[in-house]
């Protein structure tokens, strides 16, 4: 998945979450702390990997071995300061991001590439891009994961906007 989309993923999964669980659009902190949760896998192995640290872009930070210790973490201090949400906003958030980058692989029968699961007990060979998701009937056009994705994007912008643009006012009081 593309890592503009995560973000995007994140807010819908802990919308839904808060839909569930308050009958609500979720309040602006954990919307956020879900968002920037949903980042953090890309923003700790992209840079190791544009850096000639890792061989691939998709090795610790998506990796079950980093990601469920941190979530475990983030949950059991967000509970012991009382803050109980943002725990589960932040493991869905993380949870999402990692999530999200399984179904392409299977659709496209690359399980091979699903080593980034237990990096570095298995092996993560190099991201083979975009995968082909069939033809659109009538037109001859190739559909991708990019078009899904690309649905996904604008579908998650537009609840996150009827939903009142949750985390935006903390962007505004922090530097507006």
């Amino acid at each position: 998945m593309q890592p503009v989309v995560h973000p995007v993923v994140g807010y819908l999964c802990y919308a839904a979450y808060a839909r569930w669980a308050d009958g609500n659009p979720p309040a602006s902190t954990p919307a956020t702390v879900a968002i920037v949760a949903a980042t953090i896998p890309d923003l700790l192995d992209q840079p190791l990997y544009h850096a000639g640290i890792t061989p691939v872009g998709r090795t610790v930070g998506h990796s079950l071995l980093f990601a469920v210790p941190v979530v475990a973490l983030a949950w059991l201090v967000a509970r012991r300061r009382g803050r109980d949400r943002l725990g589960v906003a932040f493991a869905i958030g993380y949870s999402s991001h990692v999530a999200t980058d399984i179904p392409w692989h299977v659709l496209a029968d690359d399980y091979h590439e699903l080593g980034f699961l237990l990096w570095p007990a298995t092996q993560m060979p190099e991201y083979s891009g975009v995968k082909p998701l069939g033809t659109v009937p009538g037109l001859g056009l190739e559909a991708t994961t990019l078009w899904l994705e690309a649905v996904i994007f604008l579908g998650g912008v537009a609840l996150w906007w009827r939903n009142g643009m949750p985390g935006l006012d903390l962007v505004r009081d922090r530097y507006g």
